[in-house]
């Protein structure tokens, strides 16, 4: 048996990189996968999605993408914010509800993208910046690409991160109206 098990891993080096590459990139793709799971600040909502896409979305946007900075306000829950030395608590109740501002600009609302957008629109928002939002609410007026919103580094993200990004935006929970808690403070 040690014999077979030796030549089996002599013949899978011999066949190459291209194999332990493989290998590799299974293994960093299930970590981000239980790590994606393991640092969801909210329950998520798996029924009907795809689980290992949900958990790889929420890996980049918790882990990765700093979502979180820009569209929860504010981000961290009271005796929450690592900036202070405290330990991490995400802000739960206005997980990715929007509303830091930015000048003239308030950031979106993202638990409400998958009710709003099309996958297609919202890899078209990614990757080029377009703006979806209705000329009424454009400020300054007439904006089609967005402002403040990094899109050119994450438009570089591949179709399954967009995807993986886009199935983890339905799995959260939806913020219709972000309570009073969730607006940025007055300076």
């Amino acid at each position: 048996m040690r014999r077979q098990l030796g030549h089996l891993l002599v013949a899978a080096l011999v066949v190459g990189a291209g194999v332990i590459g493989a290998v590799t990139l299974t293994a960093q793709g299930s970590s981000k996968i239980a790590r994606g799971a393991a640092i969801a600040p909210v329950p998520l909502e798996m029924k009907g999605l795809n689980p290992a896409l949900v958990r790889e979305g929420s890996y980049i946007v918790n882990a990765q993408g700093g979502c979180n900075d820009c569209h929860t306000v504010p981000s961290y829950a009271a005796g929450g914010n690592p900036f202070l030395g405290e330990p991490e608590l995400i802000n739960a109740p206005c997980y990715l509800a929007g509303g830091a501002a930015f000048g003239p600009f308030i950031s979106r609302n993202l638990t409400l993208v998958p009710q709003r957008r099309t996958l297609a629109q919202f890899k078209d928002l990614m990757r080029n910046g377009t703006d979806y939002r209705p000329a009424a609410f454009d400020v300054p007026p007439n904006t089609p690409i967005l402002q403040v919103m990094p899109w050119p580094v994450y438009g570089k993200m591949s179709d399954r991160e967009l995807e993986a990004i886009y199935e983890f935006l339905r799995a959260i929970p939806v913020i219709d109206s972000p309570p009073a808690a969730c607006a940025a403070p007055e300076n």
